[in-house]
């Protein structure tokens, strides 16, 4: 009798978990990746809806972007001729290694490793709109 209630508990826990794996369990945590964009990139890059070029271009608004069009940036050619949109899963392929990625770019970001911190990241740059 035991094993009969324990299956219908691990069906929906599998279920579950699938679930959430199609459906974009990589949704991140936008307050923690603000936390990920300030120890990490600020340096380079403002966020500021008016924000001027630091070193690198502002990124308020980055994602929906196309790459290498942000007016007042004197962006590389590898970067302006792309021809990607800044998306979340195009952030997703650049940002562990963007020399890798999108080699003869001037960013000079080691990259940033961490899923979870990357996953922050990403949400917290969709949030900036």
């Amino acid at each position: 009798m035991d094993r009969l209630l324990t299956r219908p508990a691990v069906a929906l826990a599998t279920f579950a978990v699938l679930s959430l794996m199609a459906t974009g369990a990589q949704a991140g945590d936008a307050a923690a990746g603000r936390n990920v964009f300030n120890a990490q990139c600020s340096t380079c890059h403002s966020v500021a809806p008016s924000g001027a070029t630091i070193v690198g271009p502002n990124l308020y608004g980055v994602v929906g972007r196309k790459a290498g069009t942000l007016k007042g940036y004197a962006y590389s050619s590898a970067m302006k001729a792309s021809g990607f949109t800044w998306t979340e899963e195009q952030l997703r392929t650049y940002l562990p290694n963007p020399q890798k990625t999108l080699p003869g770019i001037k960013m000079t970001y080691f990259g940033l490793k961490n899923p979870a911190q990357l996953e922050n990241l990403i949400a917290y740059l969709a949030t900036l709109k």
